[in-house]
């Protein structure tokens, strides 16, 4: 057996985990109180706003999968706002961008996490809202560490926040100076705004209530406000100065939904991911894909393994480039079943071969594949690490991100993946105590793109949860934060656990590898031909193999990839299983 850095978790209670140690006992804590998976959910998400500032926010975004004790299939909460009814090709043409910018409100989405969440609060939980957001405000007002990770982004956008985001700079770097690691930080704009929409939710029931503080935001206080800050130009990324186009209509324009999953079977177990609006079947391709491989031919511990794992997400990848977007449904549905159809993934298998395929190869459906600008990225560009942002000083972002998992002694299941709105993706709102995010960057200025810029279409998000079921119940969920890395590294957990057994804390532990072959969904898009990033502790001779089969590899640190938390259940005995990722030293889990 694999030596391990803590142990799996086990009980019969109920289990959390999560990227950050302060959302898992939060979650935990409402679960003790009598709360279910959708309350302890909701409120780690609150908790992680304020913790992990530089990883999401309230002006961000989020995807969950989630199944309810009363044994209904499981369902997709879409969390991702659209683009605004300002946002058109022509407008940022005009403004003299060829791209969308990487940091800016004019990125911005219409924020979705908060409504969001609320929404699942509402159908799902059973908690009052005052009572969920209580953590959060506790903690916006008393203060949170910084974590290292979030002082290293804060001194990286000194010079941004301090000449050109004022707002920002106010509000997170509050004694002129950036927090220093383990500093304490406190946001207490945001508190305000929490206790205001609590302030807001009345009603008779604690539905209406909910509904309400949903009001609040949508059409009140919050989305006049932002209509107001984002209009002032300022600058974005490009280097040069913009108004937003968000508006409170915009606000009111966005409607949380729950929509079925898209699933695949891979070793007798269901997979089930969000739809083509996400990345998610990403993950079911490559598993139809490995499932032509016997065990041992995809063991992450050897080159072959890894080899096979690796030219199986190329594939896949550049069919994520040619044929995912915001599709209609009829459209959506015709695609994803030919992209996970036997045929088509027997065909797809057979072109993994000995030797790393450096070619962009998307596959033939039948519907004209979108071929994207082949940018190859520079030599000196290093690839993302632990799903920590990697920020530039103008605030542009990739690999950010967080996760919370929750289930329940009753059975209620959830994994969500929240992201955007990060504290360096826009100027913060001085009323409201966070910033907007920089969705939008995903889509392409090119009306023939399936993932094409355009007034009411979701832009294809990298959030990408997951659920695992047998016989048609729910045994476990999971994800990591990552950027385009999300469903890779969840792809190699589902290996080692599904053919080889390893245990959830064993297999989050392994040495993890990703590739770089495609283009990247965070500006500027590029890509490497044959990239490969492994962790150091994968061992020389697999390094050397690789090579030396033509993978252009990148020796990362030896804890340095992934940050991926699961909770599982049993669903004959009730066993709860939890784990969480070492990296980063923020992820836990917490149960009993």
């Amino acid at each position: 057996m694999a030596q391990k850095t803590r142990p799996t978790l086990r009980g019969s209670f109920g289990m959390c985990a999560s990227t950050h140690w302060l959302a898992s006992a939060t979650a935990q804590s409402v679960l003790e109180r009598g709360g279910n998976a959708f309350d302890a959910a909701t409120a780690g998400a609150f908790v992680l706003h304020v913790a992990e500032p530089h990883l999401n926010g309230p002006g961000g975004d989020l995807v969950a999968v989630f199944a309810t004790a009363a044994g209904s299939s499981p369902l997709v909460l879409v969390g991702q706002g659209h683009a605004p009814r300002g946002a058109t090709i022509e407008h940022f043409r005009a403004e003299g961008l060829d791209h969308v910018p990487g940091a800016g409100a004019l990125a911005a989405a219409v924020p979705g996490a908060v409504d969001s969440w609320l929404t699942l609060l509402a159908e799902f939980g059973t908690w009052e809202l005052t009572d969920v957001l209580d953590f959060a405000i506790h903690y916006a007002e008393h203060g949170v560490p910084v974590v290292p990770q979030m002082a290293r982004v804060l001194a990286t956008v000194e010079d941004l926040f301090r000449t050109h985001w004022p707002t920002s700079y106010a509000l997170w770097m509050p004694d002129g100076r950036v927090p220093q690691p383990h500093d304490t930080l406190v946001n207490p704009v945001y508190a305000r705004t929490l206790r205001r929409l609590c302030a807001e939710g009345t009603g008779e029931t604690r539905t209406a209530r909910i509904d309400s503080a949903r009001r609040a935001w949508r059409t009140g206080f919050v989305a006049a406000a932002v209509e107001e800050f984002s209009a002032t130009p300022h600058r974005h990324s490009s280097g040069s100065d913009h108004a937003g186009v968000i508006g409170a209509a915009d606000f009111a324009d966005f409607t949380p939904s729950v929509e079925p999953t898209v699933t695949a079977e891979f070793r007798g177990t269901t997979v089930a991911k969000a739809g083509l609006w996400s990345q998610g079947p990403v993950l079911l391709q490559a598993l139809t894909i490995l499932d032509h491989f016997d065990d041992a031919q995809i063991d992450p511990s050897t080159a072959g393994g890894v080899h096979t794992i690796i030219e199986a997400l190329k594939l896949a990848m550049a069919d994520r480039e040619a044929y995912y977007g915001h599709l209609d449904p009829e459209d959506a549905e015709t695609v994803v079943r030919r992209l996970l159809s036997p045929r088509y993934s027997t065909a797809r298998a057979g072109l993994i071969g000995p030797a790393a395929s450096t070619v962009f190869r998307p596959g033939d459906i039948g519907v004209a594949p979108y071929a994207p600008p082949l940018i190859t990225r520079q030599p000196s560009v290093r690839a993302e690490g632990v799903g920590e942002p990697t920020v530039q000083q103008s605030g542009e972002t990739r690999g950010d991100t967080c996760h919370i998992d929750v289930v329940d002694r009753w059975g209620n299941i959830i994994s969500a993946t929240p992201s955007g709105g990060w504290l360096q993706s826009s100027p913060a709102v001085p009323e409201l105590g966070f910033a907007l995010g920089t969705r939008l960057q995903m889509t392409w200025l090119d009306p023939a793109a399936p993932s094409r810029l355009a007034p009411g279409r979701r832009p294809r998000t990298t959030l990408s949860p997951t659920l695992l079921l047998r016989a048609g119940r729910p045994v476990a969920a999971l994800g990591t934060p990552g950027g385009d890395q999300q469903d890779q590294w969840q792809l190699l957990y589902l290996v080692r656990t599904l053919a080889l057994g390893m245990d959830p804390q064993e297999a989050i532990d392994a040495p993890a590898f990703h590739t770089t072959a495609m283009p990247s969904s965070f500006w500027p898009r590029t890509w490497t031909p044959g990239g490969l990033v492994i962790e150091e502790r994968a061992g020389r001779a697999v390094i050397d193999e690789l090579r030396d089969r033509g993978h252009d590899v990148t020796v990362s640190g030896p804890w340095s990839l992934g940050r991926l938390s699961v909770v599982t259940r049993d669903p004959h005995s009730g066993l709860l299983q939890a784990a969480a990722n070492p990296r980063g030293a923020q992820g836990y889990a917490a149960g009993r």
